[in-house]
């Protein structure tokens, strides 16, 4: 019987759930992979039983049996909480008890159960903030190859961050460390992000962001700006400003060689969206900043599914 691996790559806006085998890693081929919206209606375990469900789907896909499964690799959009020292989400693109009615999420959670379901099946399960596996399958497999001080960013839904120092993946007490979407880079709050800040970065900047910010959806704007619009041009501008200032506060707090850029926003966009943000770091204190460049992902907009990969080889190993 062929052991596997469940891969689960858990954003504001989907889910993926793969299969991988021992060939997987050398391959870069993932099995049966089924994605849909996340759940976010119902009871607060409504992800979880989602998630083993689709487990469930892709095993069926592929004749194969829950036995089979040797570990489970979360990779999710965070905040993360701990009960009992089992990871629950506090993720603001998920839980719309965070920020309340006014972000328009279908349910009141202050979290949403994730680990304690889906060890009750599967014990060997490591869950990680989705920036954290991506982190580290870009270190394995992708743009960060060699590199001991990087980190990866994602602009997509949300804004997060998997940050490396020394050869060292920081996790923080809660295993939230790379929350940087959630600081304050500008004086303007006319955006309610679904933590409950108002004007912080994923506020401003993320794709769900933008469209409540400048009443167009994001792929509209870019559409606009690549045309010559003069307002959507200054709107991109703006955005990557902001995401510009991040990025530049993570080169000088943390002293970076690289960082490695993916979600959804930025990859369709990279052409447009990469020069705006170097301009926000190249020479600004030189000392710091120079010898850091920023670079899109290697594994492009695989880089959730592999990230869970990466999740389930160290689950494996630690079993």
């Amino acid at each position: 019987m062929n052991s596997l691996h469940a891969c689960v790559d858990i954003g504001g806006t989907k889910v993926a759930v793969s299969l991988a085998d021992a060939q997987s890693a050398a391959t870069r081929t993932l099995h049966a992979r089924i994605a849909e919206p996340t759940a976010k209606e119902g009871a607060n375990d409504a992800l979880a039983q989602q998630i083993l469900r689709l487990i469930d789907a892709s095993l069926a896909q592929m004749g194969a049996l829950r036995s089979q499964v040797q570990s489970v690799g979360i990779s999710s959009c965070g905040p993360f909480v701990l009960n009992q020292g089992l990871v629950e989400l506090a993720a603001p693109n998920v839980c719309g008890g965070l920020a309340g009615k006014a972000r328009g999420l279908p349910n009141d959670w202050q979290t949403a159960l994730l680990q304690a379901p889906i060890a009750a099946i599967y014990p060997n399960v490591r869950v990680e903030n989705d920036c954290i596996g991506a982190l580290e399958a870009e270190r394995q497999w992708g743009a960060l190859q060699g590199m001991s001080h990087c980190a990866y960013v994602t602009w997509s839904t949300g804004i997060g961050m998997g940050l490396c120092v020394d050869g060292h993946v920081l996790r923080g007490k809660n295993g939230n460390a790379g929350h940087a979407g959630h600081m304050f880079v500008s004086d303007n709050n006319d955006a309610l992000c679904g933590c409950g800040n108002i004007g912080d970065l994923e506020g401003l900047v993320a794709g769900n962001a933008m469209e409540r910010r400048f009443r167009s959806d994001a792929a509209t704007i870019f559409i606009a700006a690549r045309a010559g619009n003069t307002p959507a041009k200054a709107q991109i501008e703006s955005v990557s400003r902001d995401m510009g200032r991040a990025l530049y506060n993570l080169i000088v707090t943390l002293d970076l060689q690289r960082i490695s850029l993916g979600g959804s926003v930025f990859w369709h966009n990279q052409d447009m969206l990469l020069p705006l943000l170097q301009r926000e770091i190249d020479g600004k204190l030189p000392s710091l900043t120079d010898g850091c460049e920023l670079v899109p992902a290697g594994l492009g907009l695989q880089v959730g599914d592999f990230g869970a990969l990466a999740l389930t080889r160290a689950a494996a190993s630690a079993a």
